[in-house]
């Protein structure tokens, strides 16, 4: 136990001080307007979002842009209403909703009807963005000053995740840190580093930096499509990701299971369907985040000092996340059980694929690891 300990506690100061500062707050977009203001194309890809898209596209039609912007809401086989709402909006004149056609083998649903909203825009800025995101009206403005003033060919912002019920409270803003964890986004930006990434809800584009990596078709099968586009980008261009303040998804998480589902469509894809990375990863969680609640709980002399201090470490290093989402700071000490579910649902995913019941998600399944 003393030697695990004292392993933990070296990890944790070497994320601490070696890790890009992930678990800093970060940069954010603060209001701007662009120099040249380029046309700027929005591209929507929504399925089933009834509950949802009236207040994304409703944001989007009420930017403060002093540019042109299209919007472009493609409907892959909505089952509910999503098109009707979105067409029955104050200021709908301005948007176009296209209905996708049958996805194609190799690709995912949502990428194929990314694909087609591409393919109906020719202006020089995309915006892709989900439809559960709500935008400041200075939200557009500011992302094109930002790709402007900064050279990059791709901007994206992690969007302030709704934060309201108990489950999401306890689990969402680990969802963040870990992501931080596994992508700093310091590195995210630095061009001399390859760490490369993206959040899906804003991502604003240059059409040449589309077009030189291949288009939307070069990604068109991979199940964590903004971390493939900006894996894809970087190798020849600029990044940024930063945290969004002028962004918030309202997609509610009401329950537990509903957060298992969300983490488990997609956590062995990340792992790239290897056995040996899901073992390395779950000892890898187990020792930085188990192992110094062990030894503070049960340790004794210098185990039990080195486990007190890697979990102090561990939670001082959660409360900028906390406090971005205004929530108690007393949720850091739960980190460590935190950590567990979303490894419990890693597993889950491992599990699914091995039996062959691959990633479901809206309707569809995936079956197998993507192209």
């Amino acid at each position: 136990m003393i030697v695990l300990a004292l392993l933990a506690l070296l990890v944790w100061l070497t994320l601490i001080a070696g890790r890009g500062g992930f678990w800093r707050d970060g940069e954010r977009l603060a209001p701007a307007r662009p120099l040249l203001a380029m046309p700027v194309a929005v591209v929507v890809p929504a399925r089933d979002e009834a509950e949802v898209v009236g207040a994304s596209i409703g944001s989007l039609l009420a930017q403060d842009y002093p540019g042109t912007v299209r919007i472009i809401l493609v409907d892959d086989g909505s089952a509910d209403a999503t098109a009707s709402i979105a067409r029955g909006l104050a200021g709908a004149e301005r948007l176009t909703v296209l209905a996708a056609t049958p996805c194609p083998e190799g690709w995912t649903g949502k990428l194929w009807a990314v694909q087609q909203g591409v393919a109906a825009t020719e202006e020089e800025f995309l915006l892709l963005t989900d439809a559960d995101v709500v935008h400041d009206p200075a939200h557009l403005s500011a992302l094109v000053a930002h790709a402007e003033r900064g050279g990059f060919d791709l901007v994206s912002e992690m969007v302030a995740l709704n934060c309201e019920s108990l489950a999401e409270r306890a689990l969402v803003p680990a969802f963040v840190y870990l992501f931080a964890a596994l992508y700093p986004f310091a590195w995210i930006r630095d061009p001399l580093r390859t760490t490369a990434a993206a959040a899906g809800g804003t991502m604003l584009i240059r059409r040449a930096a589309l077009e030189r990596i291949g288009g939307i078709a070069a990604i068109r099968g991979a199940l964590i499509d903004d971390v493939a586009l900006a894996r894809a980008v970087k190798r020849d261009g600029r990044i940024w990701l930063g945290h969004s303040r002028l962004a918030r998804s309202v997609r509610r998480y009401p329950g537990f299971a509903d957060i298992w589902r969300m983490v488990a469509r997609s956590a062995y894809v990340q792992l790239r369907h290897s056995p040996l990375a899901l073992v390395l990863t779950t000892l890898a969680l187990a020792l930085v985040f188990l192992v110094p609640v062990l030894a503070a709980l049960f340790g004794h002399g210098l185990g039990r000092a080195c486990g007190l201090a890697s979990w102090a470490i561990m939670a001082a290093s959660f409360l900028p996340t906390l406090a971005r989402y205004r929530l108690s700071p007393f949720w850091a000490a739960a980190l460590p059980a935190i950590v567990a579910f979303y490894a419990a649902a890693t597993l889950d995913s491992a599990a699914d694929h091995h039996l062959g019941r691959g990633v479901e998600w809206k309707r569809r399944t995936y079956p197998g690891p993507a192209p």
